[in-house]
């Protein structure tokens, strides 16, 4: 089984997501950034666009997300941005 992450999607008013997941897609202002278990510790500029978030169970969660940050630290995933809302998942 595959490591996970935990993962917290924040917007400026309100938690929009929380949870484990085993990998995570993001756009950040250097382009996209994919991150499993065990990525160095980082912090980037969010751009506007889509999180992917894999679930363990290999469903998908897709969030979208503008004018923020991600953080990694020992797995820990932190994504706050001033807009971000949950757009669907598979």
């Amino acid at each position: 089984m595959a490591k996970s992450l935990s993962v917290s999607v924040v917007s400026a008013d309100q938690q929009v997501w929380t949870g484990e997941v085993t990998m995570v897609v993001a756009k950040t202002v250097e382009g996209e950034i994919g991150i499993l278990a065990g990525h160095e510790p980082m912090l980037a500029i969010l751009a506007a666009g889509d999180v992917r978030l894999t679930l363990a169970d290999g469903s998908k969660v897709l969030a979208q997300a503008e004018d923020g940050f991600l953080s990694v630290d020992n797995d820990v995933i932190t994504i706050v941005a001033r807009k971000a809302e949950l757009v669907g998942s598979k």
